[in-house]
């Protein structure tokens, strides 16, 4: 049996999470009291029915006092030998409150104890900061569209089913901030930028013309080769370390040229490493700006 748990903060795309791992065949129960997670699996441990295989659950904020009980019904959970994972979803304060300022909805602390949204979310946050501590994948949607959301989540899930750790390769652009939930960052700035060449501007590092740019200067070849050594000798002590989730960024300006080309290069090297890897790009189709 395969156990997801998905939690993290209110607003930040976990309904979509669970509809999305719903599309691939997982059992999906959705705002559960964590008392009751012994018992789900349980249930679904004795129905012997393949369909039940894979489970998904949220267990979150709305649990309120309930909460509390979730750390010890995961030693529940280790003590009869169900194995499980935790994935937490996660967005800045300023979109969490744009999100709710657009839907209307109501955070689900507000009024216990929390006179104001700032307030609930602040309370969240210290809620759910130990459970993001042990989070085996963490998701920062941010700025991260729906499409891409969805696109990342089921690699990262279906990729790292079985695996010792799963890798994600992405771009970025430092202009549109850095991804929260990167453990490594590479900046690539210092490299020669296809933006100021005018029958480059519009296309993008996955793309001959801009990836051919981007690879031919020495300094590049000069770059990749000390950071393929690199990643060569830190991720064996990773995947030692027993993490689950590595996220190395790689970013530029704008997070459509010269990040592209390297996260594309590094995610392309590490597969050959016979990692599992995905890669995404956060800031690829965002309009060009000067």
């Amino acid at each position: 049996m395969q156990l997801m748990i998905v939690t993290g903060m209110s607003g930040a795309g976990k309904s979509k999470a669970i509809n999305a791992l719903e599309d691939i065949g997982y059992y999906c129960v959705d705002n559960l009291p964590p008392q009751f997670l012994p018992e789900l699996v349980h249930l679904c441990q004795t129905r012997g029915d393949a369909s039940v295989s894979r489970i998904a659950v949220v267990v979150d904020a709305r649990s309120r006092e309930m909460f509390r009980s979730f750390f010890q019904m995961l030693d529940q959970l280790k003590g009869e030998q169900v194995s499980y994972k935790i994935l937490f979803l996660d967005a800045s304060d300023k979109v969490l409150l744009q999100r709710y300022k657009e839907t209307r909805r109501r955070h689900p602390l507000l009024g216990d104890k929390a006179l104001t949204l700032q307030d609930a979310l602040r309370m969240e946050r210290e809620m759910l900061e130990p459970v993001r501590k042990m989070a085996d994948y963490t998701v920062d949607t941010s700025l991260t569209a729906s499409s891409q959301f969805k696109e990342r989540l089921l690699s990262m899930v279906e990729q790292g089913e079985g695996q010792p750790m799963l890798i994600s390769c992405m771009s970025f652009g430092f202009r549109n901030g850095l991804p929260p939930e990167a453990d490594l960052v590479f900046d690539v700035r210092c490299l020669p930028n296809p933006f100021y060449i005018p029958e480059l501007r519009e296309h993008t590092g996955q793309e001959d013309c801009v990836r051919d740019y981007v690879m031919k200067w020495p300094q590049t070849q000069e770059l990749l080769s000390k950071l393929e050594d690199l990643l060569k000798f830190l991720t064996p002590m990773y995947v030692a370390e027993g993490k689950s989730q590595l996220v190395i960024a790689v970013g530029c300006t704008g997070g459509r040229h010269r990040s592209v080309a390297v996260a594309e290069h590094l995610g392309k090297y590490l597969r050959q490493l016979s990692y599992q890897v995905s890669i995404s790009h956060r800031d690829k189709d965002k309009p060009v700006q000067g």
